[in-house]
């Protein structure tokens, strides 16, 4: 990008200004531009600023459209402090525009400070930037900074440069490489007194610098470089993360909900959809009987796109198309596959290669991008085969009407003959031309109402047509099964991809102790940024196979993240095509370790969908940083280890999971937040019988591969648990596989160990509903309260079902920590005592004594 900054001076305030009601208009001309510089407080920690030119024009299709509403007199008090400077306070929130030296200052000032929290830099705020625009603004040094959606390890982005693109990062450094797959510019800065975030709305190519530059004049800065096009900026202010990211969702929309059977364990290896001897439909039920005599349970496997490569040379991957070699009757194979309980999820690429049979008509129907200095079709060359294979093709272009119908018609087929779930992938629009044209007459771009700029891709943004790739599949999967949460996964994401898409994952990572670290950083970046069904492909994607100790840990680790997928694409100079796989029995020594954490993985789901639901509502993620909810702790904003967010993290309220992230290690160092709110927080070693530790310190805890990754309960939280075997979700009319109704419901509950509590009620709350049906969401709420004395404790639950939602589980399990040999007395009477596992735990069950469908009972409200 060309530095050619331009600094428009002399900003006066427009005559149709309107800041009594919170908004201004400030312009200026300079150099022969027209400049326009926007103000609008839009709520209470809610502010949205625009920076345009005669030559920076807004493109008509951004990430989030504008909020509607206007403050009314009386939620704000404006003043001017002079004629160059407007003042507004929200509810004590203080949002200042100073235009009297050079482009205007924006300041926000949280309640009950001082010192603004965000500041333009004086006198280069907002400047033209040759085709584009920048923003500086000052650097909190010190402090944290995350988002950006899906960047390099570690969790911190604070003095690091970024850039703001997306990239097919094969074989990804997890600490080095940038960019990876997703494009979303949503930088929060965090400190211990308040929170403040930025979002750009552009799906152009930027860059963002967050301290890493600096200078003698300008000194500590951070800047926001956008390629092409105006700036529309969303300032956002709170409390706490948490706060700014459920206001960020209210601009974007909260994350959409998979089905519930994804949370088990997804299956892959692109081996499987590669093979002609023995075919790929045989080698997959072969798969699928393997399960069965490992007696592990798969919910769904991923289907790689060899179903789509030729049968002839050259044999190349051709969307929508089958290899009936390979699979010889698609539908058969797919009912066959249901019948084994596992759901297919099919992969595809938004480009075309020139020998695909669709590929001239594509080009007559102009579904492609126009290059300018030919006149014809913007050709590339694209992956085609094996690893590093290409051949030269057109990307799917979604603005055009063509490409935009031919894409929704391949997903309906799709879905027709059984797929149950449309994989987005190499969908990162790596186009290599700015100035290749969009055909901008699809009906669900929006063109604004103007004459359009320009037509060209840099100023639109290549990432808008992943945004309209999950449109297009989303509409399609809900127009063939309308009953259903339409689940499209995605590799790449905008803001705006993610209201169409409900999970992604980290891409093509390489098999690492490091990897499978830095990952943990990548998932809470990603979920602050409303990526809240996010995984990685457990065992590394690519690289050498993992050790047997490996993929042990990665697979203790990878149970406790929203989505849980082995699946990989082991190439080599002597297979390049095929590749290998991880499979769970690969290594016979641990095999029944790896069952047994598959599992467990399954016993969580009730807690991890449980999480999901409240993700829905709330935006809160499931995986989230060591600090939150515990931001009166020094510790947390001190120690740099917990600010890189590799080795710790919570899983919901309840769980704060560590991790071994180096071969023949038996312990880990866990720090315990400490929460002001109650000085007597304690946590249990789940890995460790009875074993009790204050909040506020760091511990060494054993954590043995053969055994487990340190997992530590909080005192007063509870799990929800259920069966440890692939269920039926309460939505599912069809059953093929004959799989068990989702009939057993436990809480796992962590009672103080002494009397030092008596008195006190531990409150915990879990939702549940049908696990399929497609939005609105209707969700039932489960309250279960808990308290304890030296011998007995007291259990309560306390029910809100939503119409027509009715649990199969008609009692409800307790289990207590292991070593706790106290009684359990629910709803008054003592529970019946089931058994004491393997690990010590003792199983209680007592009749919930729900009234029958039908009649009314009367339930707390919650």
């Amino acid at each position: 990008m060309p530095q050619e900054e331009l600094v428009p001076l002399n900003f006066q305030l427009a005559q149709r200004n309107n800041s009594s009601n919170g908004d201004i208009i400030l312009q200026t001309k300079q150099n022969g531009l027209s400049f326009e510089f926007t103000f609008q407080a839009l709520r209470p920690g809610l502010f949205r600023t625009t920076f345009t030119s005669s030559k920076h024009p807004l493109p008509p299709h951004r990430a989030a459209p504008v909020p509607s509403g206007k403050l009314e007199q009386g939620e704000f008090q404006s003043s001017s402090p002079s004629p160059t400077c407007k003042s507004f306070d929200l509810n004590g929130t203080i949002a200042s525009v100073d235009w009297a030296e050079g482009p205007p200052i924006v300041s926000l000032t949280l309640p009950g400070h001082k010192t603004p929290i965000h500041a333009d830099l004086p006198n280069r705020s907002y400047v033209a930037d040759h085709h584009g625009v920048s923003h500086y603004t000052r650097y909190n040094k010190g402090t944290l900074h995350v988002g950006l959606g899906e960047k390099a390890a570690p969790l911190n982005l604070s003095n690091r440069h970024f850039v703001l693109s997306a990239t097919d990062s094969f074989g990804y450094d997890v600490h080095r490489t940038d960019p990876l797959y997703k494009h979303i510019p949503l930088l929060i800065n965090a400190t211990p007194e308040g929170v403040v975030a930025t979002f750009s709305t552009s799906h152009a190519r930027g860059f963002y610098s967050i301290g890493s530059e600096m200078d003698g004049l300008w000194g500590r800065f951070k800047v926001y470089r956008q390629e092409f096009g105006g700036l529309e900026e969303y300032l956002i202010t709170g409390r706490t993360i948490q706060d700014v990211v459920r206001t960020y969702a209210d601009i974007v929309g909260y994350p959409l909900l998979v089905p519930r059977w994804a949370f088990g364990y997804l299956a892959g290896g692109m081996k499987y959809s590669m093979l002609d001897e023995p075919r790929a439909c045989d080698a997959l039920m072969g798969f699928a009987q393997k399960l069965k005599e490992h007696d592990i349970p798969c919910s769904g496997f991923q289907m790689s796109s060899g179903y789509t490569v030729a049968e002839t040379e050259p044999k190349t991957r051709n969307v929508f198309t089958w290899n009936r070699h390979r699979f010889p009757d698609p539908k058969g194979f797919m009912d066959a596959y249901h019948k084994e309980g596992i759901r297919l999820i099919a992969n595809v690429k938004p480009y075309v290669l020139g020998n695909h049979p669709e590929y001239e008509k594509l080009k007559k129907l102009g579904a492609f991008f126009t290059n300018p200095a030919t006149g014809g079709t913007g050709e590339a060359r694209l992956w085609s085969a094996g690893g590093g294979e290409s051949g030269v093709g057109g990307h799917i272009d979604f603005t055009s009407e063509a490409g935009y119908k031919w894409w929704y018609e391949g997903v309906r087929e799709l879905k027709k003959v059984g797929i149950d779930c449309i994989w987005n992938d190499n969908n990162e629009y790596t186009l290599p031309n700015d100035s290749w044209q969009c055909a901008l007459n699809e009906k669900n771009v929006n063109k604004g109402d103007g004459e359009v700029f320009t037509n060209a891709v840099g100023f639109w943004g290549r990432a808008l047509n992943t945004e309209l790739m999950g449109k297009s599949s989303y509409d399609a999967a809900l127009d063939v099964v309308p009953n259903e949460r339409p689940f499209i996964l995605t590799r790449s994401a905008t803001a705006g991809t993610l209201r169409y898409c409900a999970s992604s994952w980290s891409g093509d990572n390489v098999t690492s102790w490091d990897g499978m670290r830095g990952a943990n950083a990548l998932s809470l970046n990603a979920g602050l940024c409303l990526m809240q069904c996010y995984g990685h492909d457990i065992g590394g994607f690519e690289g050498e196979q993992p050790s047997p100790e490996l993929l042990v840990r990665w697979c203790q680790q990878g149970i406790y993240s929203s989505r849980f997928a082995i699946n990989c694409f082991k190439t080599s100079p002597e297979n390049n095509s095929v590749g290998d796989v991880i499979e769970p029995w690969m290594y016979e020594e641990t095999t029944p370790l790896v069952r047994d954490i598959i599992k467990r993985r399954y016993e969580l789901i009730p807690y991890l969908y449980s999480l999901a639901l409240l993700s829905h509502q709330t935006a809160t993620p499931p995986q989230r940083w060591t600090g939150s909810g515990y931001e009166s702790d020094p510790e947390v904003w001190t120690n740099r280890v917990l600010t890189d967010g590799e080795t710790q993290y919570w899983l919901g309220d309840s769980l704060l999971v560590g991790g071994v992230f180096e071969p023949g290690q038996s312990t880990a160092k866990v720090y315990l937040p400490r929460d002001a709110s109650n000085p007597d927080l304690q946590f249990l070693d789940l890995n460790d019988t009875q074993k009790y530790y204050s909040a506020g310190q760091w511990i060494e805890v054993s954590a043995k591969w053969t055994d487990s990754i340190p997992v530590l309960a909080k005192v007063g939280g509870a799990v929800p648990v259920g069966l440890n075997v692939q269920v039926l979700s309460v939505g599912e009319t069809a059953n093929p596989a004959n799989l068990p109704t989702d009939d057993y419901r436990a809480v796992e509950i962590f009672p103080p160990p002494n009397s030092n509590s008596i008195g006190r009620e531990y409150i915990n709350v879990w939702y549940e509903d049908d696990g399929i049906s497609p939005p609105p969401a209707s969700i039932s709420v489960f309250t279960v309260r808990y308290s304890a004395t030296e011998k007995e404790v007291r259990v309560s639950l306390e029910e809100q079902l939503q119409p027509g939602f009715e649990p199969a589980w008609k009692d409800l399990g307790v289990i207590l920590p292991a070593g706790d040999d106290r009684t359990v007395i629910f709803a008054e009477h003592e529970a019946k005592l089931l058994k004491t596992d393997d690990k010590g735990r003792k199983h209680f069950t007592a009749s919930i004594g729900r009234a029958p469908r039908g009649t009314v009972q009367e339930r707390s409200r919650i």
